[in-house]
């Protein structure tokens, strides 16, 4: 029993830029194209990346460089807004009071460690203004938040650079689908009587 080998017929690499007398000049612009779209894609999501993640780390180290911790007394007690919505199990909003650069007495809610009790301290952040605001990312927190945002920009640059890469190919396809309309219609009727 002889043994027959399959050659395995897979796609042709590189077959619009092939010398064919087939070949249209469309095919080699789709090629150029396509190579181009790779390229820039690659290009677009690198630079959309760096960018967009330096920007995240670069604005939350300007919040944390401008925000300052300060001790604060608690006086209300914060297990009462346990379960409330919008806080957690580890902290929760309660009532504070800080003295202020000035030496004022200044009242305001934070979130504070959901077992703090009336009369223990706690540490607040405050902006340049001396209000109350939301403590600042750590250098850790920055750091993810960079990779995550850019990591999405990265994916959202790419993906719109190869749409419009297809975009353009489909626009050569349907040009050359009525190239060969126009052209079947010219050379269909000289090979005599269609069969039906």
């Amino acid at each position: 029993m002889n043994r027959t080998t399959s050659r395995r017929q897979g796609r042709a690499r590189w077959w619009r830029l092939r010398r064919n007398p087939l070949r249209r000049p469309s095919y080699v612009v789709e090629a150029w194209l396509r190579l181009a779209t790779g390229i820039l894609a690659v290009t677009a999501a690198i630079v959309a990346g760096v960018l967009t993640a330096r920007a995240v780390e670069s604005d939350l180290d300007g919040l944390r460089a401008e925000r300052h911790a300060v001790p604060a007394v608690v006086t209300t007690d914060a297990r009462a807004t346990v379960g409330v919505e919008g806080t957690d199990a580890d902290r929760a909003w309660a009532h504070v009071r800080w003295t202020a650069a000035d030496g004022t007495a200044r009242t305001g809610i934070a979130r504070v460690d959901s077992a703090s009790e009336v009369g223990s301290t706690t540490l607040v952040w405050l902006d340049a203004k001396g209000r109350l605001v939301p403590e600042p990312a750590t250098v850790g927190e920055a750091e993810l938040q960079g990779v995550v945002l850019g990591t999405l920009a990265a994916v959202g640059a790419g993906t719109v650079v190869v749409l419009l890469g297809c975009l353009a190919c489909a626009r050569l396809d349907r040009r050359r689908q009525e190239q060969w309309d126009v052209e079947w219609a010219l050379i269909g009727p000289q090979w005599g009587r269609k069969t039906s």
